[in-house]
């Protein structure tokens, strides 16, 4: 174990003297994509803050690449990053190219990422091809969330519990943006479900997608079920 330590204090060490001297130098835009592609933990997180442009799609997905499987430092800077540049219309062209890594990222289990995330997500909802595609990916992660939580037995542990919550509770909210992309039946079908479950926070979520459904009569007994819940949170969904 003493080992062990000393080698994890000996990388925070490496990363803290290469951050210093990162900062006290200043990097071409070829740099910091080779960063971004190829570096440590400190020059991904480093070259995802200070990231002025993209200048071509490849370079959009060396950047975006580092929203999954990386260190969560340099998730969140580069979702931070991300929540910039989507605003700009030829990254977000860049960005719709995309959709399995903002679909995994989504469901980041560092909710700021989630956030962040979803909410650039905003900005490429007009992008039927990317919708379709993110959306089938997120329905997906639905499923699964909800088999997970069938198969789970009394004696499982809380955690295996919460991480099928938390991915459900952030792909609700993922379908926020792009529920005109969904097929009715088959939300009405996962907002049946989700309104069921005793966390009130999913109930929350799917709370908030029936209410943008209600003028359907299919989701009338499902807003019934809204007015009727014993969570002020949920129930607040109804004047929203």
């Amino acid at each position: 174990m003493h080992n062990l330590n000393s080698k994890y204090e000996e990388t925070l060490d490496k990363n803290f003297d290469r951050a210093l001297e990162l900062c006290s130098n200043s990097y071409s835009y070829g740099d910091l994509i080779g960063f971004l592609k190829s570096g440590n933990i400190a020059e991904k997180q480093y070259a995802a803050l200070e990231i002025s442009e993209l200048r071509t799609q490849e370079d959009a997905e060396i950047f975006l690449s580092n929203l999954i499987n990386c260190d969560g430092k340099i998730r969140e800077a580069t979702a931070q990053k991300f929540l910039e540049f989507v605003k700009n219309k030829i990254y977000c062209g860049y960005f719709s190219k995309f959709p399995v890594i903002l679909a995994k990222s989504t469901i980041d289990i560092n909710a700021n990422i989630s956030r962040m995330v979803i909410d650039g997500l905003y900005y490429l909802k007009g992008n039927e091809e990317f919708a379709d595609k993110y959306v089938k990916i997120i329905l997906r992660f639905i499923d699964e969330a909800f088999q997970g939580l069938d198969k789970i037995v009394y004696k499982d542990k809380k955690y295996t519990i919460n991480k099928q919550i938390f991915k459900l509770y952030w792909c609700l909210e993922g379908l926020n943006n792009f529920c005109d992309y969904v097929c009715a039946d088959k939300l009405r079908v996962i907002l049946g479900r989700a309104i069921d479950l005793s966390e009130y926070t999913v109930r929350e979520k799917a709370a908030q997608l029936i209410m943008k459904n209600s003028s359907n009569q299919k989701f009338k007994y499902l807003v019934d079920r809204v007015t009727a819940d014993e969570n002020y949170y949920v129930r607040l969904c109804i004047s929203q």
